[in-house]
């Protein structure tokens, strides 16, 4: 079996919390809207050598400037090939900016949110409950409209 069969015969069948109803809202056209990234590629400031570790619910908080992040994943089965060679693969903060000045984007959010992607069944809840609404404050303090997720 493949480390990724492996992977995939562990987490695939971890089932998705079912809600109630779907909170929305209506986001402002995209160029006068506020943008954000979140990512699930496990990103710290650079010089940061916390490791993420398995079941780690929480996030980190990312200057809207940062460029200087590293990976801090801590499987040795994670490709880390797009990451170096563009940035902008895993965080792609250069196009936001590039979209704003343009003026396809009103503007880029002063702050970016990183996730580890990596959670196993025991860490949902705590994302749900915890570090998920407090990731969205975050995001709401800042003025944020519309979030762009890059799952990894």
């Amino acid at each position: 079996m493949t480390a990724d069969e492996a992977i995939r015969d562990r987490v695939g069948n971890i089932p998705t919390p079912d809600f109630e109803s779907t909170p929305m809202t209506v986001a402002p056209r995209l160029s006068d809207a506020r943008v954000a990234i979140v990512t699930t590629a496990g990103l710290r400031a650079a010089g940061d050598v916390q490791l993420w570790q398995p079941t780690d619910g929480s996030f980190t908080v990312l200057p809207g400037e940062a460029r200087d992040v590293q990976l801090s994943h801590f499987s040795p089965n994670f490709d880390r090939t797009g990451f170096a060679a563009d940035i902008n693969v895993v965080y792609p903060v250069d196009r936001l900016g590039e979209m704003a000045a343009r003026g396809e984007i009103g503007s880029v959010a002063d702050r970016h949110i990183s996730f580890m992607g990596a959670q196993f069944d025991a860490t949902f809840s705590t994302m749900l409950l915890d570090s998920g609404p407090a990731a969205a404050k975050v995001l709401l303090d800042d003025d944020v409209d519309v979030v762009l997720l890059t799952p990894i």
